[in-house]
This record gives C-alpha cells, sequence and structure tokens, in this order.
C-alpha cells in the first residue's frame, strides 16, 4: 500500500479525539455514570453488566482510549474502528437522548451532539470498510 497523507491525516483526527475524550472519561468520569444510569439500567434487563456504573463509564473510556490510538497509529485499523463504533452507539444513546428532554434549548444542544456523534460513527465505518 503506497503512503496516503490525507487517510494518514484522517486516521490522526478521528483516533486522537478518541484518545482525548476518552482518556479524560477515564481520569475524571464526573456525571457520566449518573447520566448512563437509565440506559445501563435497561441494558442490565437483556445484558449482565457489573452493577458499577462507573467502572462501565471507565471501561468505555478506555477503550476509546485504545481504539482512537490504534486507529491513529494505523494498527489493526478496521477492528479498532469497529470497536469504536461499540463505544460509541452506547455513549450516544446515554449521553444524548434528546428524545428524552421537554426543555426547547437542551433538547436542541443534545439533538447536535447526538447528530455529531453519528457523523463520527459514519466515519468509523467508513474507516473500518477499508476504503
Amino acid at each position: 500500500m503506497s503512503f496516503d497523507p490525507i487517510r494518514l491525516a484522517a486516521r490522526v483526527l478521528m483516533g486522537s479525539t478518541y484518545v482525548v475524550l476518552g482518556a479524560d472519561a477515564l481520569r475524571e468520569p464526573g456525571a457520566r455514570p449518573e447520566i448512563a444510569a437509565p440506559t445501563l439500567a435497561a441494558v442490565r434487563k437483556v445484558v449482565p453488566l457489573p452493577a458499577d456504573d462507573t467502572v462501565l463509564v471507565q471501561a468505555n473510556a478506555a477503550v476509546q482510549v485504545a481504539g482512537g490510538a490504534l486507529l491513529a497509529l494505523g494498527r489493526f485499523r478496521r477492528l479498532s474502528a469497529l470497536a469504536l463504533v461499540g463505544s460509541m452507539i452506547p455513549t450516544t444513546l446515554a449521553g444524548h437522548a434528546f428524545w428524552t428532554l421537554d426543555d426547547p434549548a437542551a433538547r436542541k444542544a443534545q439533538q447536535v451532539q447526538f447528530h455529531k456523534n453519528m457523523a463520527m460513527i459514519g466515519g468509523l465505518l467508513f474507516a473500518a470498510s477499508g476504503r
């Protein structure tokens, strides 16, 4: 495979985003466990998950750090992109459930974040396709 500076830039830009945001969530989960709690409770009805929401948030963050680093470095590109997709789906559903909000401004802000995450998932799927 020949050197492609555009693909390199795309991998570094996309991967580094997950490293930075994942590292932040790993070090300081903050309100993320409380925000994720309703979604995690719903998932626990069908999937046996650990009871500690903070541990799950930090595990998800670790996947983002590792997957982002591997993607940025061009290692295991498809696997790392798919792992990040697997991480982003619950992150997006739990963190940006705009459909549950009544306040129009808060709803709009979360809808923007939801769609931004959908675009990120689309980019990851593109990276996973190998094209």
